[in-house]
Protein backbone atom coordinates (compact mmCIF):
# COMPACT_ATOMS: atom_id res chain seq x y z
CA UNK A 1 0.00 0.00 0.00
CA UNK A 2 1.19 3.37 -0.81
CA UNK A 3 0.72 6.80 1.20
CA UNK A 4 -0.54 9.09 -1.10
CA UNK A 5 -0.42 12.89 -0.23
CA UNK A 6 -2.87 15.37 -0.82
CA UNK A 7 -1.92 19.10 -1.56
CA UNK A 8 -4.43 21.60 -1.24
CA UNK A 9 -5.53 22.97 -4.19
CA UNK A 10 -4.45 26.18 -5.37
CA UNK A 11 -6.70 29.19 -5.80
CA UNK A 12 -5.89 32.62 -8.00
CA UNK A 13 -2.29 32.50 -10.10
CA UNK A 14 0.92 30.91 -9.31
CA UNK A 15 2.21 33.93 -7.58
CA UNK A 16 -0.54 33.88 -4.24
CA UNK A 17 -3.35 32.84 -3.58
CA UNK A 18 -5.82 35.60 -4.44
CA UNK A 19 -4.05 35.84 -7.65
CA UNK A 20 -2.11 38.87 -7.09
CA UNK A 21 1.41 38.79 -7.73
CA UNK A 22 2.56 41.22 -5.58
CA UNK A 23 4.40 40.30 -2.20
CA UNK A 24 2.17 40.12 0.76
CA UNK A 25 3.46 43.19 2.38
CA UNK A 26 2.62 45.48 -0.17
CA UNK A 27 -1.19 44.59 0.55
CA UNK A 28 -1.25 46.52 3.66
CA UNK A 29 1.14 49.19 2.51
CA UNK A 30 -0.89 52.95 2.86
CA UNK A 31 0.31 55.90 2.00
CA UNK A 32 -0.08 58.60 -1.60
CA UNK A 33 0.93 56.78 -5.14
CA UNK A 34 1.73 59.10 -7.51
CA UNK A 35 2.76 58.06 -11.30
CA UNK A 36 5.28 60.08 -12.95
CA UNK A 37 5.93 59.79 -16.67
CA UNK A 38 9.74 59.23 -17.57
CA UNK A 39 11.40 59.41 -21.00
CA UNK A 40 15.16 57.25 -22.17
CA UNK A 41 14.03 54.24 -19.90
CA UNK A 42 13.72 51.28 -22.38
CA UNK A 43 15.20 47.95 -20.46
CA UNK A 44 15.25 46.25 -16.55
CA UNK A 45 18.52 48.76 -15.66
CA UNK A 46 16.86 51.67 -16.79
CA UNK A 47 14.15 50.73 -14.69
CA UNK A 48 16.26 49.86 -11.52
CA UNK A 49 18.74 53.57 -11.89
CA UNK A 50 15.00 55.43 -11.68
CA UNK A 51 13.91 52.91 -8.57
CA UNK A 52 17.11 53.29 -6.97
CA UNK A 53 17.39 57.10 -7.12
CA UNK A 54 13.82 57.63 -6.62
CA UNK A 55 14.06 55.59 -3.05
CA UNK A 56 16.36 57.63 -1.81
CA UNK A 57 13.85 60.63 -1.65
CA UNK A 58 12.78 60.93 1.83
CA UNK A 59 9.33 59.40 2.70
CA UNK A 60 9.19 57.06 -0.20
CA UNK A 61 8.09 53.83 0.72
CA UNK A 62 7.61 52.07 -2.86
CA UNK A 63 8.98 52.72 -6.22
CA UNK A 64 7.84 50.21 -9.56
CA UNK A 65 9.37 51.74 -12.74
CA UNK A 66 8.24 50.09 -16.56
CA UNK A 67 10.21 50.84 -19.66
CA UNK A 68 7.46 49.76 -21.36
CA UNK A 69 5.65 52.53 -20.38
CA UNK A 70 8.01 55.27 -19.13
CA UNK A 71 5.76 55.17 -16.00
CA UNK A 72 6.86 54.98 -12.38
CA UNK A 73 4.46 54.65 -9.47
CA UNK A 74 5.64 56.21 -6.42
CA UNK A 75 4.57 55.59 -2.76
CA UNK A 76 5.44 57.62 -0.34
CA UNK A 77 4.34 58.54 3.25
CA UNK A 78 3.16 61.62 1.80
CA UNK A 79 2.89 64.18 -0.94
CA UNK A 80 6.48 64.60 -2.73
CA UNK A 81 7.95 67.67 -3.89
CA UNK A 82 7.93 67.12 -7.77
CA UNK A 83 10.93 68.74 -8.14
CA UNK A 84 13.28 66.54 -5.81
CA UNK A 85 11.62 63.42 -7.68
CA UNK A 86 12.65 65.06 -11.04
CA UNK A 87 15.88 65.43 -9.79
CA UNK A 88 16.20 61.77 -8.83
CA UNK A 89 15.34 60.60 -12.54
CA UNK A 90 18.13 63.33 -13.94
CA UNK A 91 20.57 61.59 -11.48
CA UNK A 92 19.64 58.13 -12.73
CA UNK A 93 19.86 59.45 -15.88
CA UNK A 94 16.20 60.53 -17.52
CA UNK A 95 14.01 62.86 -18.07
CA UNK A 96 10.96 63.29 -15.57
CA UNK A 97 8.39 65.03 -17.89
CA UNK A 98 5.31 64.96 -15.59
CA UNK A 99 2.80 63.24 -14.02
CA UNK A 100 1.04 60.13 -15.68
Amino acid sequence: MTAETQLPQATGSCCSPSGSCHDSADAGQSGVTTVYQVTGMTCGHCEGAVSEEVSAIEGVTSVKAVASTGQVTVVSQGPLDDEAVRAAVDEAGYELTGRA
